[in-house]
This record gives structure tokens, C-alpha cells and sequence, in this order.
């Protein structure tokens, strides 16, 4: 039976009664993973992933129990220039630019509670037939680097040796629209009354890859009318589509964006333009992957953004510019283990030996070397398995405290960078002032899954025409083929006859629970936390069964690989009108991020934004902040 998060909370309390502090159960069930050995390769792991067991569970023991922790009498065992916590793409970043800053031999520790490096930016690899499938487990691709990246972004991508030229020119945008391929929808039995492939999408997307021209889409009727709906609800949501009203009339164009700010596109559809409960629940999933929560915790201003329907015809003003270049620019910035291919130069940069190769394109199919990261004759090291419980300024500098193999550990660094999760930042800087405190536990991240599939070819989604999936309420929103990237002489997938990485996300949401997204998301991430890997591999399979079924795919025969990949801490929290005070917003950002004395704060959570150039962002602004304190 698997553990879950009540169980492992519930064990912590019982050892806590019968006079075991957290140090100790963490002693007593410490893992001996200290020696790195040659053979260690976090990559090639399969299974339960990314939020993985053994990351988690003494963070939940810190934020529970802190006065438990038995750590004054610790001796100091190392000194740093600086101690980063997390070593996600921010807390990489702020090593490189304190390397930068401050020279090739300033000393610097990265302590990750994780087994492996990059945070959300995670590499998997699959083996299958003698051939080496890589994909990405989370942060997935540069967002409109054009007109998102500042330049000290740019800069720190071209130190590390990346070109996003040369990505763009290893993507093929014409992959599958020249395999006669289209996004399509499907309809699933259970909430449908049908299991339906519908294909031909001709619908617009958020951080699209495949050219507007290009979508192989039907007419829009064509496509709307095959759906398993009532002829009323096709008919309603053809005119939602084609003849959009003003559905907000009698309104100045202020008042319509004040009210498509501060209402949700789920109650749009419902009380605004009429759609029946069904035809709703056609949209109801098209935000998870985006903003990994349902229509129901989504603004129709972040709605539209995303080229949902229905506010074409209300003379609204042009969206601004990100929300433009996300719709507008290719989506197409990514190499094939995603942004774990920018998380690996980062640690090139930082540890030269790690990694072999002299260019961005060698680094593709490479090994890191995992033992490289921690050896002592390096100025730079990267401590995996290790989870801080404390960090407290001191005379000496910053006193970090964290567990390792169920031993405690204290370095001392002159300077400290938080690059973790803002929530857990009160826990582990008690000295943290209490109004920041509250600021920095409002960042609820969002949980997420991204399930990768390795199946032996991909025949059935070319005998569907389909590369891509959307399920208005399957489980999983998004099924996808493998974005057809070839690079460093890793090559694609080339035929239907040949393997395929499948791409898959869930979110647990809760539609009409009338939750606000940090409630979901507190329920989503306890699911999470106490769903064993084997459920997950049922939901998989029986989804895609159920899908591809009758393309002839068998999911025994099919399926040579799984690895889902847990963010229970995912996203960023993303603010919202429907649940935020927008006005209050940039001072809550503000406060929250502010140094506690030499420990400053990065991570993509200091700019409540989850890209991976604001993770760079606020590294450079972190060691910014510490080096002004000279």
C-alpha cells in the first residue's frame, strides 16, 4: 500500500509522542545516497518522478514540527562565499552570475533536497530497442524569448553557449502538418455518454508551434459539428465561434474590461453567453495546461489571451505585448529534455568536467557526470539529496542547517540565496519578519503532472490524423506527440513506425466546487502527494486505451515506458482578480522577495511568475541585492 501524505504526517506526529524529534525519524529513515556513484544517472529513472519520494517528506516534517528540530549544537563543517538553496534554473543562475561577479574561485555550495539538479527543469530518458529517447519532465521551452527575455537573460544564455537561433532551426514546424495531422479532441465515455475522436482543430493556441496556415483545421462547423452534443449545444457553440455577439452590450469598453477582469470565463459562457452545461464543459480543461487550473479560476481577460472564444466582438483593446508574443510568437525555443537543456549548461558552466563537449549542441546526447558535482577540489559544488531545515544569519555569515542521508549537516556561507519554494521560506528563516511571511505563504504554487509515455510507434495518431490531443474531461488535458526537435545529432522520430516520447498532462482540479485556486491547489497537491504510482499508470492506460483503442493501439503490447513526473509544487502562483487584490499585488511581490539580513530571495516565485527567464531574472537581482551589501 502506498504511504500517503496523511499517513507520513500522521507517522511524524506519532514518532513526535513516542519522544522522537523529526531529526531523528529523519535519522532513522535517512537513504545512503552521500557517495554519488559512477552508475548514478537520475535521467534514465522511470516511474514516480519529479516531486519524487524522499524529496518531500522532511520539507512536511520542517513546516510542521520546526521547533522539533534539535540543531544549536551543530559544528560548522564548511565555509562558502555562498550557500544557494534549490538548485532549480534560478538557483543555478545565481551561482553563475555570483561566479561572474565575484571570480572563477569564489566558493559556492548549491544544496537540492531533489536527487537531481534543475528543480521543475528535468531530463528523462528512455531506452527502447536500443535507442535513446530524451524528453522533458517540466519547465518545457523558452517563452517568446524576443520579447520576454531581459539582457542580462540574454546574456547569461549566450555565456553558456546557447543560440535560440539555432534551437529554432532544430525545430520542425512542418513535421506533422506535412504527415497530414491536425490537434484533435477527445470526447471521453464516462462524462460523454460516447468515446469520440473528433480531428481537423482549426482553433488558435497560446504558445503555438505549428504555423496558423498550417493546422490542417476543418471548417469550424465541420469540425463543432461531429462533436457528441446536442444539436442545440453544436449549434450554440458554432455561433459562439463564428457569430460572436456582444455579449456585454450597453457596457463603455472600460466597464467591459473591469468585468472580464474580474469574472471568470466559466460564469462568461454560463450567464453571458448562454451555453448550456455541457457546451461549458467543452472548455472546461482548456486552461489546465496553461494555468493549470480550470475555466472556473481563469479571467475571460486571461481567456482571451489564450484565443479562447467569445469577446471578438466587444471592441475591446488590443492585448498588451507578452500577451500578444505568447499568441503570436512560434512556440518553438526548446530542446529535446526541454529546459533541463539550459539547467545542464548552467552546471557546465559552473563545473567545466560535469559535462563533456564544448557547444550547446554537443551537450544534447552527453552524460553528465553526477559524480562531478561534489568533489572537493571544486570551487563550485552541487550537493544532491539535501534538505535545508534552517538557515539563520550569525556574525559568521549565514548558518545553513540541512539533513542528508538522515545526518545533520551546517555550513556557514557569507551570503545565502534562497532559490526554493517561497512557502517554505518562513520555515526554514524563522527570522523571516511575520508580514513577509504571510506575503511569501500566499505563492501557492499550482500542482501538475507530466507524464511521459514511451510507446514503440506511433501509428494509431497517424491513422486518427492526430498529433495532439485535447480532453475536455479525461483525466489527462493534453496528450501530444513529442515536439519534432532534432538536434547535436539526436534526431527526431522520423516514421510512425518508430518509438515516440507521448507528452501528458494532468491537473487535478475541482470544477464547481466554488474553491479559489489556492484551496484547489492545496487539495490538488494532497491527491497528489498520496496517489502511489500505480494509480497513475491505471489513469494512463486507460486513457490512452480508451483513445487510441480503436487505431489498434494496445497499451500492453504498445507502452514501453512510463515516467510521471509529480510537481506537487508546480507552477507559480499566478494572481488573479477573481481572488486577489490586484491593486495590493506588487507590494505583496515586493515584500515578500525583500533580503532577510545577507539571505536574499530568488526563484521564479519572487516574481509570482513560473518561466524560466524570470528564474534568471530574479537570481540576477538576488546577487544583485548581496553584493550591494558588500
Amino acid at each position: 500500500m502506498a504511504i500517503t501524505r496523511r499517513d507520513f504526517l500522521n507517522g511524524v506526529a506519532i514518532a513526535i509522542a513516542a519522544g522522537l524529534t523529526p531529526l531523528d525519524w529523519a535519522r532513522a529513515n535517512g537513504k545512503n545516497s552521500a557517495l554519488i556513484q559512477d552508475d548514478y544517472y537520475p535521467p534514465a529513472l522511470t516511474g514516480l518522478r519529479g516531486n519524487h519520494p524522499g524529496s518531500f517528506e522532511t520539507a512536511h516534517a520542517v513546516g510542521r514540527e520546526q521547533q522539533h528540530f534539535a540543531i544549536d549544537g551543530l559544528p560548522t563543517e564548511e565555509t562558502w562565499d555562498l550557500v544557494i538553496v534549490g538548485g532549480g534554473i534560478s538557483g543555478l543562475a545565481a551561482a553563475c552570475f555570483w561566479q561572474q561577479q565575484m571570480g572563477k574561485q569564489s566558493k559556492i555550495l548549491v544544496l537540492d533536497n531533489h536527487d537531481d539538479f534543475g528543480g521543475h527543469a528535468k531530463r528523462n530518458e528512455f531506452t527502447v530497442d536500443g535507442k535513446t529517447l530524451i524528453a522533458y519532465g517540466g519547465s518545457e521551452s523558452f517563452q517568446s524569448p524576443a520579447n520576454n527575455f531581459s539582457d542580462e537573460a540574454n546574456k547569461l544564455l549566450a555565456d553558456v553557449g546557447i543560440s535560440v537561433t539555432r534551437m529554432k532551426q532544430g525545430f520542425d514546424v512542418n513535421f506533422y502538418p506535412d504527415h497530414n495531422m491536425s490537434r484533435g479532441v477527445f470526447f471521453d465515455k464516462k462524462n460523454f455518454g460516447v468515446t469520440k475522436i473528433v480531428s481537423g482543430d482549426p482553433g488558435r493556441a497560446v504558445s503555438d508551434d505549428i504555423p496558423h496556415d498550417r493546422l490542417n483545421g476543418r471548417p469550424i462547423d465541420a469540425f463543432i459539428n461531429d462533436f457528441p452534443l446536442s444539436d442545440a449545444d453544436r449549434k450554440a457553440l458554432i455561433d459562439l465561434h463564428v457569430n460572436p455577439s456582444d455579449y456585454l452590450a450597453g457596457m463603455t469598453v472600460e466597464q467591459k474590461s473591469e468585468w472580464l477582469d474580474t469574472h471568470s470565463y466559466r460564469e462568461f459562457l454560463s450567464t453571458k453567453v448562454g451555453l448550456s452545461p455541457m457546451a461549458v464543459l467543452y472548455f472546461q480543461q482548456r486552461s489546465n495546461d496553461f494555468f493549470a487550473i480550470g475555466i472556473e479560476g481563469i479571467t475571460c481577460s486571461d481567456a482571451r489571451a489564450c484565443a479562447l472564444p467569445g469577446m471578438e466582438a466587444m471592441g475591446l483593446p488590443p492585448l498588451d505585448g507578452e500577451a500578444l508574443a505568447d499568441l503570436e510568437e512560434p512556440y518553438v525555443y526548446h530542446f529535446p529534455d526541454g529546459n533541463a537543456g539550459l539547467a545542464r549548461l548552467l552546471v557546465k558552466y559552473l563545473i567545466p568536467d560535469a559535462l563533456p563537449g564544448a557547444t550547446m549542441e554537443d551537450s544534447i546526447k552527453a552524460r553528465l557526470d553526477y559524480a562531478a558535482l561534489d568533489r572537493p577540489e571544486n570551487p563550485t559544488r552541487i550537493r544532491l539529496s539535501s534538505s535545508v531545515v534552517n538557515a539563520a544569519n550569525t556574525p559568521e555569515g549565514v548558518a545553513v542547517t540541512y539533513l542528508r542521508d538522515g545526518k545533520p549537516h551546517r555550513v556557514v556561507g557569507r551570503n545565502a540565496v534562497m532559490a526554493g519554494y517561497n512557502m517554505m521560506i518562513p520555515f526554514i528563516v524563522p527570522e523571516t519578519p511575520a508580514q513577509q511571511k504571510a506575503d511569501l505563504r500566499l505563492n501557492v504554487k499550482a500542482p501538475l503532472v507530466y507524464t511521459n509515455v514511451v510507446v514503440r510507434n506511433w501509428r494509431a495518431f497517424q491513422q486518427l490524423g492526430i498529433h495532439e490531443f485535447y480532453s475536455p474531461a479525461a483525466p489527462y488535458s493534453r496528450v501530444k506527440l513529442d515536439y519534432p526537435v532534432s538536434l547535436g545529432g539526436y534526431q527526431h522520430s522520423a516514421s510512425p513506425d518508430d518509438p515516440m516520447v507521448l507528452h501528458m498532462v494532468y491537473v487535478p482540479t475541482y470544477p464547481g466546487s466554488n474553491m479559489t485556486a489556492r484551496e484547489q491547489f492545496h487539495k490538488g497537491r494532497a491527491f497528489l502527494l498520496g496517489t502511489a504510482f500505480e494509480e497513475h499508470e491505471k489513469m494512463v492506460r486507460d486513457q490512452l486505451q480508451e483513445m487510441l483503442g480503436g487505431a489498434g493501439f494496445d497499451h500492453q503490447r504498445d507502452i514501453a515506458g512510463i515516467t510521471v513526473n509529480r510537481w506537487a509544487h508546480g507552477y507559480a502562483y499566478y494572481a488573479t482578480a477573481l481572488f486577489d487584490d490586484m491593486e495590493e499585488m506588487p507590494t505583496i511581490v515586493e515584500r515578500a522577495r525583500q533580503p532577510v539580513g545577507r539571505i536574499a530571495i530568488a526563484n521564479a516565485d519572487a516574481d509570482w511568475d513560473a518561466y524560466a527567464h524570470t528564474a534568471i531574472d530574479q537570481a540576477w537581482r538576488a546577487v544583485n541585492e548581496l553584493k550591494a551589501m558588500g
